[in-house]
């Protein structure tokens, strides 16, 4: 394999893989069980060709959206990749209703015919256009972020960038990075309304051309949920409510005092300690050295993922102009290795980028000879499963990247978590209204946000930002917009990953060998199966939110934080 930025791309035969499709499909019934067998590999091993060229050309975009060659050529897939899933799922449907199921399910697992048939729910040709519409609206979204050129103290900075300036000691420095942080969006407001009313119509009307009320359950079926549904999560929400969100509060108030203010503003918030947030000792190029050497620290299996991702250059972590904002792990299937992009900016979220996307990476990595490409990734919530437990299970050479503030590190990504669950409800709580009351106005989608976060977030207070208290603060959520209903599957993961840590403090080797076991099964069960799997219970069982607060709760009652 070449190294990523020598990888050659070419626009893949869309035509003859779609003929592939149509000729498999047709073809499948007259084959005995061998033969379905071989064929479903066969399409398999075609559908990594079309998908590695689509991800690199998404790659390449994301890394700089000015780019008008791949920019056109990830509009390209997003306008094809409708008329190719019309055809895969004519070809998925004679593999659902083979006369050999029970066969080809002692071959490949009950997992990928689960997918198969919320694919079929999901999908018809009458949506096609629809879909096509809803990704260049989304599209939109992502270049006006790409866009932001925001100017502060005769300096121009991205909105990645402003981060550290976000997190400064000095309170009048935080105080005008927020309000040129959260200006851009309130400068475009208009746009971001529109741009969110449009996606949420065009999702409206594909739930409605398929037989659903309204777009709750296709978004569901979209996240590929087999094993629970919206009144699970509404359920969830609520333990989080009834135990989190006071834990969340008082740790709130526990900052509030340590930073020695008579009352915590949103602009204070990102702020942990007065002596400064604990941040890398070094820069990328320097964490990434040590990250090396805590790959091989946790074990042979590690080094050598690690070792891969460096070798082949399977990173893009600088941030710069054009750049798309945040981070997150992809998969070159033709080559069976991961990919990580993100934005580095000095901050300690440098190393949790580190061990959250190189999780996700490693599972990969590890899930590389699954029987199907399918398998490659779990479903979202377990995906993250893997990427949030890094952050835990990495713990003991945490020391490698902050010294002497080690602890301090600790301290803020645990109370982090805890911090996290609420926020991450409420997005999800949010979409449910706004999906459920589609013909909203942008306004009352905004003032339905805010009332939400003075349920989830009772600590928050915009002070005078007549923006923020209106509810402009989603904007920048990119989940809202691109990934419906993605968000719960954080705060999921999350619960599942405390269970690790609890795991691995009580035994370091065997939270490691359970996660390596786990990330190894890949995509080949579902998520509840999955996390049994672990022999965790399940986020949704009674008792299990208690016990991630008092995980965390006792873990932050050994440091006295005021010492920092």
């Amino acid at each position: 394999m070449k190294k990523f930025q020598d990888i050659e791309y070419k626009r893949p035969d869309v035509d003859g893989f779609i003929d592939l499709l149509k000729e498999a499909a047709e073809e499948f019934p007259k084959k005995d069980l061998q033969g379905q067998v071989d064929l479903i590999k066969k399409v398999d091993k075609a559908s990594e060709k079309i998908n590695t060229a689509g991800t690199i050309a998404s790659i390449r975009y994301s890394i700089d959206t000015r780019d008008e060659f791949y920019k056109g050529e990830s509009e390209y897939f997003d306008e094809i990749g409708p008329r190719v899933q019309d055809v895969a799922n004519n070809f998925n449907k004679a593999v659902l209703y083979s006369d050999h199921r029970a066969g080809l399910e002692e071959v490949f697992g009950k997992q990928v015919f689960n997918l198969y048939e919320m694919n079929e729910k999901s999908f018809s040709p009458e949506i096609i256009e629809d879909l096509v519409e809803e990704a260049k609206i989304s599209n939109e979204y992502q270049d006006l972020i790409g866009s932001a050129e925001i100017d502060l103290d005769g300096k121009k900075y991205t909105l990645s960038r402003l981060r550290p300036l976000i997190e400064s000691k000095d309170r009048e420095t935080r105080i005008k990075a927020n309000e040129a942080y959260f200006g851009f969006f309130e400068k475009n407001m208009e746009k971001f309304d529109d741009i969110y009313d449009r996606l949420v119509h065009v999702r409206d009307r594909m739930a409605k051309k398929l037989g659903f009320e309204n777009f709750v359950e296709l978004g569901y079926l979209r996240m590929s949920r087999s094993d629970y549904g919206p009144k699970e999560v509404a359920k969830y929400r609520e333990q989080i409510v009834k135990h989190v969100v006071p834990f969340a509060t008082e740790l709130r108030k526990r900052q509030e005092k340590r930073l020695g203010l008579d009352h915590l503003y949103y602009y204070d918030e990102a702020l942990n300690f007065n002596s400064g947030n604990a941040n890398p000792k070094g820069d990328p190029e320097w964490i990434i050295e040590k990250g090396k050497e805590m790959y091989k620290g946790l074990g042979p299996v590690t080094d050598e993922f690690f070792t891969i991702m460096t070798k082949y250059n399977l990173f893009d972590l600088l941030s710069h102009d054009g750049k798309m904002s945040g981070g997150y792990c992809t998969s070159l299937e033709e080559y069976k290795v991961p990919f990580i992009f993100a934005n580095l900016n000095g901050t300690a979220g440098d190393v949790e980028v580190l061990t959250h996307e190189a999780g996700h990476a490693l599972q990969m990595y590890l899930s590389r000879n699954q029987i199907l490409s399918a398998y490659g990734f779990p479903t979202y919530e377990a995906c993250e499963i893997h990427s949030m437990s890094m952050e835990f299970l990495t713990y003991p050479y945490m020391d490698l990247f902050f010294e002497e503030n080690t602890e301090k590190f600790k301290f803020a990504h645990m109370a982090g978590t805890m911090e996290f669950l609420p926020y991450g409800a409420l997005v999800d709580h949010f979409q449910h209204y706004v999906y459920e009351n589609v013909d909203a106005s942008p306004e009352e989608r905004r003032n339905k946000f805010r009332e939400l976060e003075k349920m989830y977030l009772p600590h928050r207070d915009y002070k005078d930002n007549d923006f923020l208290n209106s509810g402009g603060f989603f904007f920048k959520q990119a989940h809202i917009f691109q990934s419906p209903f993605y968000y719960i599957d954080y705060t999921l993961a999350q619960v599942c990953a405390i269970g690790f840590f609890r795991m691995s403090l009580e035994d370091h080797d065997k939270a490691m060998e359970t996660y390596l076991d786990l990330c190894k099964l890949g995509g080949s069960k579902s998520f509840l199966d999955l996390v049994a799997s672990t022999g965790l219970k399940s986020p949704f069982a009674d008792g299990t939110m208690e016990a991630a607060v008092e995980t965390i709760k006792s873990q932050l009652d050994k440091i006295d934080d005021s010492k920092f």
